[in-house]
C-alpha cells in the first residue's frame, strides 16, 4: 500500500464515484479502478460494494477509509513541515561557539535571525577543541573554532577572519616602554592563558615548544574578561587576540604585539562529506556575507 493508492481510495469514497474521483485527481478511471483492485488484492478483502449508484463501505473498507483520512492528514502535515524547512520557515540549527568568540558573533547571529526568524538557534558555548569534538560526534551541526584543525579530524573548514595576538600587560612600570614581545621573553613572566580545551591554548603550547620556552603558567581560565582582571590585579600577563584586547580599558591595561607568525584565525567547521541542512547552508552564507562586509 502506498500513499497514492490510499489517496485514490479515499477520494472515490468521498466522491461516491470512480469517474468524479478520476477527474479530481487528474487520472483516468481505469487507473483508479486498477489501483483499488490491487489494494483489495493486497489486503485480501473487499473494500467497496456497489449498491445501485451508491458505493458502500464494508467493515474493512470503513477502517481503511478512516485510517486513510488520518494518514493522509499526517502526510500533508509532513509535506508542509518539509516545505517550511526547505524554505527556512522553521528548523533547528545546533551551533558551537567558544566563549571567547561569542562577543564577535552577535552580528552574524542578528543577521541570521533577521533573515530566518523561524529557525531556532541552539548555541553550545565550550572551548574550541570541545566544540570540534562535538561536531565530529554529530552533536553539533556547525561550530566556530580556531584554525587550522587536524588534517585527520575529518572536518571541512571555512576560514572567516584572522587577527594578530597581543600580550596584555598592566599600563605601568617597565611595560610603558616595550613595543613588542618575543616568545622567549614570555618565559620571564607568570602567564595567564586559556584552558586546555581551547584551540588557542594548544597553539600557544606548540609555539613555546618551537622556541624552547618553558612557560610559567599562573592561571588558566575560559573567560577572557577574568584573564584581563587578573592582569590588572598584577597576577601575570595574558596572551589574547587583538580584537578582544581592543574591548578592554586602555587606561589601565596595555596590549603589546607578540613577535610571532602565530595568529588567531577563526572559521566554521562541519563534518566532511555529510549532508548540510538548508539552515546550516544559510548560516554559512550569513557568516561569509557579514565578515566580507566587515573587511
Amino acid at each position: 500500500m502506498d500513499i497514492r493508492t490510499l489517496r485514490y481510495f479515499v477520494e472515490v469514497v468521498r466522491q461516491q464515484s470512480f469517474t468524479r474521483a478520476a477527474e479530481k485527481l487528474f487520472v483516468t478511471q481505469p487507473t483508479i479502478s486498477k489501483m483499488l483492485k490491487n489494494l483489495e488484492d493486497e489486503l485480501n478483502c473487499t473494500l467497496l460494494i456497489r449498491d445501485g449508484r451508491k458505493l458502500l463501505l464494508t467493515d474493512t473498507g470503513r477502517v481503511v477509509f478512516e485510517r486513510g483520512l488520518a494518514i493522509l492528514a499526517e502526510f500533508r502535515q509532513l509535506e508542509a513541515e518539509l516545505s517550511d524547512i526547505n524554505h527556512l520557515n522553521k528548523g533547528l540549527l545546533r551551533l558551537g561557539i567558544p566563549p571567547m568568540v561569542g562577543m564577535m558573533m552577535a552580528g552574524p547571529i542578528g543577521l541570521f535571525r533577521q533573515r530566518y526568524p523561524g529557525v531556532e538557534l541552539k548555541i553550545s558555548e565550550f572551548g574550541g577543541l570541545t566544540v570540534q569534538q562535538a561536531v565530529m560526534n554529530g552533536e553539533l551541526d556547525l561550530a566556530m573554532t580556531a584554525l587550522p584543525v587536524d588534517d585527520e579530524s575529518g572536518l571541512t573548514t571555512l576560514p572567516l577572519f584572522r587577527h594578530p595576538l597581543c600580550v596584555l600587560v598592566p599600563r605601568s612600570g617597565e611595560w610603558l616602554t616595550v613595543d613588542t614581545i618575543s616568545p622567549a621573553q614570555l618565559a620571564e613572566h607568570p602567564l595567564l592563558i586559556y584552558n586546555e580545551d581551547f584551540a588557542l591554548s594548544r597553539q600557544l603550547m606548540q609555539l613555546f615548544t618551537e622556541h624552547g620556552v618553558k612557560p610559567r603558567i599562573a592561571v588558566r581560565s575560559g573567560q577572557w574578561d577574568f584573564l584581563a582582571a587578573m592582569v590588572q590585579a598584577g597576577v601575570g600577563i595574558a596572551i589574547l587576540p587583538e580584537p578582544i584586547c581592543q574591548r578592554l580599558d586602555a587606561k589601565t591595561l596595555r596590549w603589546i604585539p607578540l613577535d610571532s607568525t602565530l595568529s588567531w584565525q577563526l572559521g566554521m567547521i562541519w563534518r566532511e562529506g555529510t549532508y548540510l541542512s538548508h539552515s546550516a547552508q544559510a548560516w554559512l552564507k550569513c557568516c561569509e556575507g557579514f565578515w566580507l562586509s566587515e573587511r
